[in-house]
């Protein structure tokens, strides 16, 4: 399994000043590339393949006096940006023959020196290298201090360099690791995701929603006030924009430790998880949007989809269409309704039901029976068919 290790860079003013040279000569290969091919396609000319593309804006354009400059930066840097664009448009191309799964994937879009985001690719190719003194050795930009948190578990086979909104820099190496499984655990849990509880599990437990957004909107709306009032291209402007940036970073920075911890501990007290398949794309646009991206759903399942794999754990998720909240764990009858804001009911079987504990004890059933039963038993506990080996007579049976 590849992961990326993510540490903290801290270049001096010259290693910025080489670094801001990089993002630009990056940037600038990409739209090259892309509007050589728009190009190509406007005229009724051939596509221009990947190799014919990287002669034209690397090796004969640095011949050029337009971009002799091209040879201040590390050649890897150049090949990698025109790779980000070969890939960019063999996904836009599967997409659109249907090979690709998902959402349609639009064409690539020409970056911009003003996008928030700056980043370069370095492989071994590079031949970058990390010191004995503990510094990132880039080519043409130097020997870079790392924080480092923690040891890489094997020799990274490339790194990205990337400077944030907030102006930080960090590099994020790509690893082989191999799978670490846990110690096999009895228990099983399900687990629904809600908005007031973040997450509530069937054995009873709700995790409560840490809200960080919601926590730092006073600060973010002061800092977002004072940027308005500043005037556009000046010095303070900028300054009031990393400000705001820098709020922002500290927010996510939160919700994603978070949800590490949580998930790490669900996925190491637990062999199997399973969870709803929500359809956070469209709860996106609601009225609850902000509460909803606040939560971080996708981001907390992403980290539960990979640790499950790389610690040897089962992970599943349950049909958007199981009507979970609906159905009684008990007696598996269905209601006909059931409005949000109904947070407890009582069955006709006289089981009062928690909305939220009786919906993850349900997608707890649901996961176990489509793992364990091929022949598709129904998931309610009430009267199910029997199965194959139990629907025979027992010799003896009184």
């Amino acid at each position: 399994m590849q992961l990326r290790y993510d540490f903290r860079l801290y270049p001096t003013p010259g290693q910025r000043h080489a670094l801001a040279r990089a993002f630009g000569c990056a940037r600038v290969v990409f739209n090259d590339g892309l509007r050589a091919r728009q190009d190509a396609r406007e005229q009724g000319m051939p596509y221009i393949s990947d190799g014919e593309l990287s002669k034209r804006v690397i090796t004969e354009a640095k011949k050029t006096p337009g971009r002799s400059w091209l040879g201040e930066v590390s050649a890897v840097v150049l090949q990698q940006a025109l790779a980000d664009l070969n890939v960019a448009y063999r996904n836009f191309f599967a997409s659109l023959t249907g090979k690709r799964k998902g959402a349609k994937v639009a064409p690539p879009r020409f970056r911009s020196r003003k996008d928030n985001r700056q980043a370069i690719r370095f492989t071994k190719n590079a031949r970058f290298c990390i010191t004995a003194g503990g510094k990132l050795r880039l080519p043409k930009i130097g020997d870079v201090p790392v924080r480092w948190s923690r040891d890489l578990p094997a020799e990274p086979s490339s790194v990205t360099v990337v400077k944030d909104a907030a102006g930080r820099y960090f590099a994020s190496f790509v690893v082989e690791t191999s799978d670490v499984p846990l110690p096999e655990s009895a228990a099983e849990v399900g687990i629904d995701l809600g908005l007031s509880h973040f997450a509530i599990t069937s054995d009873g437990r709700k995790v409560e929603n840490p809200r960080f957004l919601r926590r730092a909107e006073r600060r973010l709306r002061k800092a977002q006030q004072e940027l308005s009032r500043k005037d556009r291209g000046s010095a303070n402007r900028r300054k009031a924009r990393v400000k705001v940036a820098k709020a922002h970073a500290r927010v996510a920075d939160a919700r994603r430790d978070w949800a590490h911890k949580l998930s790490t501990q669900i996925i190491r007290d637990n062999q199997a998880v399973y969870v709803e398949n929500l359809a956070v794309s469209g709860l996106g646009r609601t009225r609850l949007a902000k509460s909803l991206h606040d939560a971080g759903w996708s981001q907390f399942i992403g980290m539960l989809v990979y640790k499950a794999a790389r610690y040897g754990r089962h992970f599943a998720k349950i049909d958007r269409w199981f009507p979970s909240s609906k159905l009684c764990s008990g007696c598996g009858a269905v209601a006909e309704a059931m409005p949000l804001a109904v947070r407890s009911w009582t069955c006709p079987c006289g089981t009062v039901h928690d909305r939220d504990i009786n919906a993850a004890k349900n997608i707890l059933a649901a996961g176990r029976a489509d793992r364990l039963n091929a022949c598709g038993a129904r998931v309610r506990s009430g009267p199910a068919p029997a199965q194959r080996e139990e629907a025979g007579s027992l010799r003896g049976a009184a």
